[in-house]
C-alpha cells in the first residue's frame, strides 16, 4: 500500500529530527530541533518581539509563542517588557542561550553538511523539492486543492 504524503513526510521529520536531537545529546547539549528558527532568529540581534522572531524564523506567530515558552521554562531565553511599549514582550537570549551558541553553531554546520551530502544523492535535491511545494502552496493552498478535487469528484458522478 502506498503511503499518503502526510505520512511520507511525518516519517521523514522523524528520520532527521530523531538524528539531529542525538546529535545534539552527542555535544552534550540539551537542546530540541524545534528551537533552531528561533535561536537562528536571536543570534546576532539583542531583542525581538514575538513577531518579529516568526517572520524571521519563517514559522507562525503562534508556533513562535509556544516555542519561546518552552524555552524560557528551559532557560535558554529570557522575557522583557518593551520599552516603547510595555505591552510588548521582547525576547532575548538568556547567558545559558549564549553561551551554548558556539557549540550549536558547530552542530548547526555539521547538519547543512549532512544535509547537502543527502540532497547530492537524491536524483532531486530535497532542499530544493521543499522550497518548490512551499512555493507553489502559497500560490494555491493544500486546503483550495482539496476543495477542488471533491469539486472535481462530484461533477463526476454519475
Amino acid at each position: 500500500m502506498k503511503q499518503g504524503l502526510g505520512t511520507q513526510l511525518r516519517h521523514l521529520i522523524e528520520l532527521l529530527d530523531g538524528a539531529v536531537e542525538a546529535a545534539y545529546v552527542e555535544a552534550g547539549l540539551h537542546y530540541r530541533p524545534r528551537y533552531t528558527p528561533v535561536m537562528r532568529a536571536l543570534a546576532n540581534t539583542e531583542a525581538l518581539t514575538i513577531g518579529e522572531i516568526a517572520a524571521q524564523a519563517g514559522i507562525t506567530q503562534p508556533a513562535a509563542t509556544q516555542t519561546v515558552a518552552v524555552m524560557v521554562k528551559e532557560g535558554l531565553l529570557v522575557t522583557s517588557a518593551g520599552k516603547q511599549d510595555g505591552r510588548q514582550k521582547m525576547v532575548r537570549l538568556s547567558e545559558a542561550g549564549r553561551e551554548m551558541l558556539p557549540r550549536l553553531q558547530q552542530c548547526w554546520q555539521a547538519t547543512a553538511l549532512a544535509a547537502a551530502s543527502l540532497d547530492a544523492q537524491l536524483p532531486y535535491p530535497l532542499s530544493r523539492t521543499l522550497a518548490d511545494a512551499i512555493e507553489a502552496l502559497k500560490t494555491e493552498s493544500f486546503g483550495e486543492r482539496i476543495r477542488a478535487a471533491h469539486a472535481a469528484q462530484e461533477h463526476d458522478k454519475p
